[in-house]
């Protein structure tokens, strides 16, 4: 009987027993975050590995720019909730003679463990004359004594899990058995998951770090009951930062530049006893790329451009003003390839007191 293009689908009805045979099943399951190394700005990050029980892709994603250090996700956030980085992916894992070496001994020692047989010990014993005796199904074809004849003109690229997904059956979902790939060729189209610069670029934004929006306020930091408070963010220390994503192994490299452009600026003054300038809050950006307009002396009775006005005291406390930057998130990648994805957006709170004006009677 063929099995179907995904062994995991097909055995999910096995028996208990088959939970056995997933670590050489389930090549996609190792990729949790704990074993990665982390990331900083400019190195690489293990997109997988090896371990005892399994095999997943090992081609290593080199991060580079406005990225976090710890290779976690950044501080930007999309503004399309529906928009999420993918969840897993393919990518090369091993040529011909060491993914035979690594692959045949996990079946070997699959085969051997003690109660394996039924639904798993099929499903493992199709799986060796897939590799060995080229046998295959609809659009897989299979392979001759694991292509070992053309180590050197290609590799087997396999499943990698996002270890920033939180959710599990997403991060598991790629899990066809791993495939090959001659040197210069694109994935089968099958593979939708195989890496792509379109999947780069999402990853680098996934993992961008927006510089911090601290609004420079006039009155600074303390300010007045009915006082326009002028804001503005200078261009200077607001400009566009760029994230880029790479993979370079024998026969394939890619790589992918996403790059955040801020567009406009929200405040939200931390009461509603406040008006804002202009009313709804969002601030456009200048022409020179400057937001807001410095206070200068003579503007006291004027109307800020970007600003705040406090209609009550914050008391013995203070008001948590949030200003949020608005972010076009773009990206160009190998072969010309580019578009946009949803803006993000990244804000930040600073701590505004705000006094009653004292009067004095003679």
């Amino acid at each position: 009987m063929p099995v179907n293009r995904s062994l995991r689908t097909t055995l999910t009805t096995g028996t208990a027993a088959l939970t056995l045979a997933f670590g050489v099943l389930a090549l996609a399951e190792p990729a949790h975050s704990a074993e990665l190394p982390g990331n900083t700005t400019g190195s690489d990050k293990e997109a997988g590995g090896a371990d005892d029980t399994s095999i997943y892709a090992a081609a290593k994603i080199q991060y580079s720019g406005a990225v976090t250090k710890s290779g976690g996700t950044g501080n930007v956030t999309s503004s399309d909730v529906n928009w999420t980085p993918p969840p897993c992916w393919y990518a090369p894992y091993l040529g011909a003679k060491d993914f035979k070496k690594k692959m045949s001994g996990q079946i070997e020692s699959a085969k051997n463990t003690p109660g394996m047989g039924g639904t798993a010990g099929a499903a493992i014993g199709e799986m060796q004359r897939h590799y060995e005796d080229e046998y295959g199904w609809t659009d897989t074809p299979g392979y001759k004594d694991y292509n070992v004849d053309k180590d050197g003109e290609g590799m087997f690229w396999a499943a990698v899990e996002n270890p920033d997904e939180p959710d599990v059956l997403k991060r598991s979902s790629c899990n066809d058995l791993p495939f090959w790939v001659d040197n210069g060729d694109t994935p089968p189209a099958q593979y939708e998951e195989a890496i792509k610069p379109e999947i780069l670029a999402a990853l680098a934004y996934q993992r961008m770090q927006l510089p911090d929006t601290k609004v420079t306020l006039a009155p600074e930091a303390t300010t007045k009951v009915n006082l326009p408070t002028w804001a503005w963010l200078d261009k200077a220390v607001f400009d566009e930062v760029q994230a880029t994503a790479a993979i370079n192994v024998p026969g394939f490299g890619i790589q992918a530049t996403t790059t955040a452009k801020p567009v406009s600026l929200k405040l939200e003054p931390g009461t509603t006893d406040a008006e804002t300038f202009p009313a709804s809050g969002q601030c456009a950006i200048n022409a020179d790329n400057s937001i807001g307009q410095p206070y200068a002396k003579g503007d006291a009775d004027k109307t800020p451009p970007c600003g705040i006005r406090y209609l009550h005291s914050s008391g013995d406390s203070v008001f948590k003003l949030r200003a949020t930057i608005t972010w076009k998130i773009s990206w160009t990648g190998t072969g010309g390839a580019g578009g946009d994805l949803p803006d993000g957006t990244f804000g930040t709170t600073q701590d505004v007191t705000v006094q009653e004006i004292q009067a004095v009677n003679r």
